[in-house]
């Protein structure tokens, strides 16, 4: 894997090890930058004001101190060091942040992130919690209001055509992501999961054009091998919410296994669902966050009744991931204190076993520390489907 690794693009090195690097240059050109953290906040809108969505992340390697000031310690840990990084100044380039209903964490906390930092915008998005027809008209009105909100922050209209224009180049992204993911399907990858992630971590850190000129030349890049990874190794998936650090996928690859396959939150659930055209804006972005964007946050209802339609309706996208890349097992990968994650655990696990699917359960805080206690676990898994 090391020869593979090194031929990654150093531009996605340096912008994964120096995240913010590329805002920082353009915030001193007069952009406007606003941070968000989490899939379900709508790009487009932003976009499409002439600001640039930001992905806030945090950092496994830096002890979480200010932020614990403000916060219960009882928060999800990942959340947690994203406030923690944004108080201690990391994230000073920012002109605003838009917190979403993406779990009671983030709605309580609100007054916290308004309150404690130096922003000139701060919105919060409500997200209904059941994906039916009177929740898309809620989420419709609360869209406008997003939209609204953002023009009185620029001062500029935001037509039509300035959010059809934007759901059109945050389509093309994620087809470009959809065409790394096509890489992974090889025996072994193209592409590692090392590599993927750094780039679309990377890339969530750029304007979307740039961001879009990233993910082609990593494509070129990569269909230019000659050769794959050196060595086969099972085929792992992926389960659980926002991993924005490379650790325990190169854990996972150190000890043999090839990741090619995820439903993360800045993985295949973020990037892969792509929004409609052709219809009214923002009823098309309502119906992708809340209808495609599938997180635990959002419950999708099951008509027949019964616990095994209820488990295939709301996880069904997993299966579909799992055949498609055909993977030999799973690793659920959850943050301790993570409500929305941690109440599905039993119901995750009843839906691998009806895939006949090996699963692996962890539950970690959100630091690099913790990788030498897993490794353990994970090298016993591995050996066990190998």
């Amino acid at each position: 894997m090391g020869d593979k690794q090194s031929t990654i693009s150093d531009i996605v090195k340096n912008y994964y090890n120096n995240y913010g690097l590329r805002a920082k240059e353009l915030k001193g050109e007069g952009k406007q930058f606003i941070g968000y953290v989490c899939s379900l906040v709508p790009l487009e809108i932003i976009t499409a004001s002439g600001c640039i969505p930001f992905r806030v992340r945090g950092s496994v390697y830096e002890p979480i101190t200010r932020g614990d000031t403000l916060l219960e310690t009882i928060v999800c840990p990942y959340y947690r060091s994203v406030f923690d990084l944004s108080v201690k100044g990391k994230y000073d380039f920012l002109s605003g942040m838009v917190i979403p209903h993406g779990c009671d964490s983030m709605v309580r906390s609100f007054s916290a992130w308004s309150y404690g930092l130096p922003f000139s915008y701060f919105h919060f998005v409500n997200i209904p919690s059941v994906c039916d027809e009177s929740s898309f008209e809620f989420f419709d009105s609360e869209l406008g209001a997003f939209k609204k909100s953002l023009e009185k922050f620029t001062g500029k209209a935001i037509t039509e055509e300035h959010l059809r224009q934007a759901i059109r180049v945050h389509n093309e992204n994620r087809d470009k992501v959809r065409a790394l993911y096509e890489l992974r399907k090889t025996d072994p990858p193209l592409i590692s999961g090392t590599e993927l992630t750094m780039t679309l971590t990377a890339g969530s850190s750029l304007p979307i054009e740039e961001s879009n000129d990233l993910f082609d030349q990593v494509l070129t890049g990569v269909k230019g091998r000659k050769n794959s990874l050196p060595q086969k190794g099972p085929r792992i998936f992926i389960d659980g919410a926002c991993l924005d650090n490379i650790e325990l996928i190169k854990l996972v690859e150190e000890l043999g296994g090839n990741v090619v396959a995820d439903t993360i939150c800045n993985g295949a659930r973020d990037h892969l669902p792509k929004t409609d055209v052709g219809g009214d804006s923002i009823e098309a972005l309502s119906r992708r966050y809340l209808g495609k964007v599938n997180c635990p946050k959002t419950y999708r209802a099951n008509k027949a009744g019964t616990f095994e339609g209820d488990i295939a309706n709301r996880f069904g996208d997993i299966g579909t991931y799992a055949r498609e890349f055909k993977a030999d097992g799973a690793i659920l990968y959850v943050y301790k204190y993570c409500d929305p994650f941690g109440f599905e655990v039993p119901a995750r696990k009843a839906y691998y076993h009806s895939l006949n699917l090996p699963l692996l359960h962890l539950e970690d805080i959100y630091s690099a520390g913790t990788m030498g206690q897993l490794r353990t676990r994970v090298q016993a898994f591995l050996e066990m489907i190998g």
